[in-house]
């Protein structure tokens, strides 16, 4: 048996589309050239030049950048300061990255295609339900649910629009996973939640700010995280693979970023 991975992690750089141009990451490159000093620092008095290969020099990268850059994991801090109102023993404090259970984040993966939805369509539970039945798969506690939109190939291409693509999952729809014991999702968008732009035009029209930030706001009820800016989830079928997606350890963090990988046993 051979295992097989499929990376669903986007690259950071500095020329990313993922985020608005106030949220880009900053990435200063120092060559091998203009680190010498950095080895002489260490080792005064050596003769670095007799190191193996010659050329006593390294590579190093200073790196600027939130929690929520390139792919990442959402903690139940990030959306509200209490989570689990719904679940016995009622409301808490909610939880940060470094305080997430591990078992939460190497589970079977389920990919729910929501492409055929149009920008800034809010998923409901009646279309979970339906593309459950379709896929034929009955969700199991802490199944890592990831959802393919728009935004997926937008990403991939490269599109300047990245942000306002892809729907979004709502209060309604979230909740219909984490009281199955879902408590990992996941989405190929900005955001969890359907694009800022979309719903700021429904919370005009309607005058409802509950529409704003829904889906993340379900975890007021029942604590969950969720991955975003996945990579390559057009890549995978609906199940069959497990997902890795161990959230970086950071104390008092709202978020944490991941290496997401599917895992196939061939």
């Amino acid at each position: 048996m051979t295992r097989r991975y499929v990376d669903l992690s986007m690259t950071l750089s500095n020329d990313v589309i993922s985020d608005p141009p106030f949220l880009k990451p900053h990435i200063d490159y120092e060559t091998h050239e203009g680190t010498r000093h950095e080895l002489v620092n260490f080792f005064p008095g050596a003769d670095i030049d007799n190191m193996i290969g010659g050329d006593p020099f390294c590579a190093s990268e200073w790196v600027k950048l939130t929690t929520h850059s390139g792919t990442h994991v959402d903690a139940p801090w990030h959306y509200h300061h209490s989570q689990d109102a719904k679940l016995p023993g009622g409301a808490r404090p909610s939880q940060t990255i470094d305080q997430m259970p591990l078992e939460w984040f190497f589970n079977p993966g389920v990919k729910l295609d929501f492409r055929h939805k149009e920008d800034g369509y809010v998923v409901t539970a009646a279309d979970i339900e339906a593309e459950l039945a379709r896929i034929g798969h009955d969700l199991k506690p802490l199944d890592i649910v990831v959802v393919n939109t728009t935004a997926g190939m937008a990403l991939a291409n490269r599109d300047p629009a990245y942000v306002s693509r892809g729907a979004g999952v709502g209060y309604e729809g979230t909740m219909y996973l984490l009281e199955r014991g879902v408590r990992v999702t996941g989405t190929d968008a900005w955001s969890w939640d359907a694009p800022f732009v979309h719903t700021k035009d429904k919370v005009a029209e309607t005058g409802d700010a509950k529409l704003i930030w829904e889906g993340h706001r379900a975890g007021v009820d029942i604590g969950y995280c969720h991955i975003e800016k996945m990579h390559n989830l057009e890549a995978l079928p609906p199940t069959g693979f497990m997902i890795s997606c161990f959230p970086n350890k950071i104390e008092g963090a709202s978020a944490g970023w991941t290496r997401a990988v599917a895992i196939f046993e061939d």
